[in-house]
């Protein structure tokens, strides 16, 4: 796991200055800690920071060039085939100097360019240059695992692991009201589009071909389209075996490492699965997870003790208070550089931080969720579709339930606000209806907060690219490719990735592994939830592999207590970043009296959602100060 930079010049340089990127690459030095290096000539500058997992010696240090300088690499992520494209490779005469499989993709590119990527199983961002074209390749992996930004402007390309690299860069830090605007409702912002203007992501499945004449973006990889084979239709039993061998391998593929390994357990069914598929493959997998000393509804360590103790895994447990997380506050916001406030990164952060200090690399498991319909919004959606006929009781209910309490913090108000969420989202078209669900504020909401409001018109262009595959009446299907389009790559994995790596700690996740999502993809959308359990398959493939009481119990996430930190511990921090007057009126973004207003109904005996975009504006608003205050 590493990060990277670099500068093309579409003109050339007129002067060498390999400096030009050094305090860029100092930004991502929690990225890659073991070691750094450069790359210039008169066309680019490249830097690359290593973390070293596979071959940790300095034989595979980066930038990597072939012996004859004509071409250069600069990569961040695995390739878990690389030993298979390694012997391809030395039977047609390649010799290689390490056992890296940063030399492999070297190779394994010259020998086939683009269409290479094809051929890769694992997660990466790279800059493959090929110095007698001046020609640069960039490309991401097809999931988003691995971040890449990038800004074109008229001389030429800056792109990096992270956007506070590019920030070194001078690019124009001009917000884009868009980003914001979808930030509001969501609390991350979805790619290609970044917070700043002309700044943007590359996308998972894309690469990007650079020459002096420009820039061309192409899709190498998609999703097969979600619930239309009928391969399987009816024959459970076959599909399930097929899904048992396929995350096998995943798992197994994921275990290659010249450094130690082990996994997050956090107690449920997808780290408890990816846990004992490791534990059978490796012996002495240390296993690793969190706990809350002061939420006990959202405590799960009893379950991951029960995985730990049944695979006889080294079981490392981290019992925190909600004082421990509010200590990380500002480490989490420091670290984030694009507003982003999904608040259980908190969490994430002390996870990564305290493995961190036994291993170097973790199998999570991410993507099973949305793969396999494992969200509670999945078993609404279906019974949405499913279930018209009781659509007359949700109505009659509703209107009554409406007027009472609503918070996240108290297990009753929870379920009433969940209950309406549901109701107002059955009134709505499939593609309205998943963006509701998907969000914490209404398109008016919104509106309220920014002073701006030329934004609208985007915004119904960029809605209609990530709903793209929601059609009417359509299927589960297409929600779970959304999911895995947006949701997946823009919240869960930059969590992911943010939280481990300002801790220095490589996370792999095996439901990633794209034979195992196309076969997933292929599987009937029953299979996968019946309206009642999500993640049917995966639970009846797993069943006899976990322990009974784990299968039994309700699926849970963690919600920081973000309502007794605002009314208590950062209500000062709220006062002066959120409700001082003078230095809204001086931002001009937010109109300050709907944010009062929205801190009144954080303080009122219904506060609904109120709590997490009151956290949505507390993060944007640091990262404000930090990079324009």
């Amino acid at each position: 796991m590493c990060g990277f930079v670099g500068v093309y010049n579409y003109d050339g340089f007129a002067h060498s200055n390999p400096d030009l990127i050094s305090e860029a690459l100092r930004k991502l030095s929690l990225r890659g800690p073991d070691s750094n290096g450069t790359f210039s000539n008169d066309r680019l500058r490249l830097g690359h920071t290593r973390l070293s997992i596979i071959d940790t010696s300095t034989a595979a240090s980066q930038p990597f060039s072939d012996p004859t300088g004509r071409f250069t690499l600069v990569f961040n992520g695995a390739i878990f085939n690389f030993r298979n494209l390694r012997a391809h490779l030395k039977q047609k005469g390649t010799t290689f100097r390490s056992e890296s499989d940063t030399e492999v993709l070297l190779y394994w590119l010259i020998e086939k360019g683009h269409d290479g990527i094809q051929d890769l199983e694992g997660f990466f961002a790279f800059a493959f240059y090929d110095q007698q074209s001046d020609t640069l390749l960039l490309a991401r992996d097809r999931f988003g695992e691995k971040p890449f930004y990038f800004h074109d402007h008229v001389n030429g390309l800056v792109f990096a692991s992270e956007l506070k690299a590019l920030i070194e860069l001078d690019i124009p830090k001009r917000i884009d009201m868009t980003s914001l605007s979808v930030y509001l409702h969501l609390n991350y912002i979805p790619g290609p589009w970044s917070i700043f203007e002309n700044v943007l992501k590359l996308q998972p499945g894309h690469f990007m071909k650079v020459t002096p004449k420009g820039k061309t973006i192409e899709q190498y990889y998609r999703i097969n389209p979600a619930g239309k084979s009928t391969s399987y239709k009816n024959d459970y039993q076959s599909a399930s075996a097929i899904l048992r061998e396929k995350l096998t391998n995943a798992v197994e593929k994921r275990l290659i490492a010249d450094v130690p390994l082990g996994t997050f357990l956090s107690g449920g069914i997808d780290s408890s699965i990816v846990t004992a598929l490791a534990a059978k493959a490796k012996r002495g997998i240390e296993t690793f997870s969190i706990g809350f000393k002061d939420e006990p509804m959202y405590d799960e360590t009893r379950y991951a003790r029960m995985v730990a103790k049944m695979y006889n895994t080294t079981h490392s447990e981290f019992m925190v208070s909600t004082n421990d997380l509010l200590d990380c506050v500002f480490n989490v916001l420091e670290y984030i550089d694009e507003p982003f406030a999904d608040s259980s990164a908190i969490a994430v952060y002390i996870l990564s931080r305290e493995t961190r200090a036994r291993v170097k690399v973790a199998l999570s498991g991410d993507g099973a969720d949305e793969l396999f319909g494992g969200y509670y919004k999945h078993r609404a959606e279906r019974f949405v579709r499913d279930s018209k006929h009781l659509s007359w009781l949700v109505k009659s209910l509703h209107p009554i339930l409406e007027s009472f309490p609503q918070s996240r913090n108290n297990p009753i108000q929870n379920k009433i606000r969940q209950f309406n969420r549901f109701a107002n989202g059955m009134k709505l078209p499939a593609a309205d209806r998943y963006w509701q669900w998907a969000g914490f504020a209404s398109l008016s909401q919104v509106n309220d907060l920014l002073l701006e409001k030329s934004w609208h018109n985007s915004l119904k262009s960029r809605k209609a690219h990530w709903l793209k595959h929601i059609s009417e009446p359509g299927h589960l299907g297409e929600v779970l490719q959304t999911d895995m389009e947006l949701v997946l790559p823009y919240d869960m994995l930059v969590k992911t990735d943010m939280m481990s790596m300002s801790n220095s700690l490589e996370v792999r996740t095996p439901f990633l592994d794209h034979d195992l999502v196309n076969f997933v993809f292929d599987l009937p959308n029953h299979y996968k939830t019946d309206g009642k359990n999500g993640k049917k398959i995966l639970r009846d493939t797993f069943r006899k592999d976990l322990p009974k009481a784990l299968l039994q119990r309700p699926k849970k996430g963690f919600e920081v207590p973000l309502i007794k930190w605002f009314r208590n511990e950062l209500n000062d921090h709220i006062t002066e970043m959120l409700l001082n007057r003078d230095f809204i009126n001086h931002q001009g973004i937010f109109e300050y009296e709907s944010i009062k207003k929205l801190f009144n109904t954080m303080h009122s005996n219904n506060p609904g959602d109120s709590p997490s975009r009151i956290w949505g504006l507390l993060v944007l608003q640091q990262w404000w100060k930090k990079y324009f205050s």
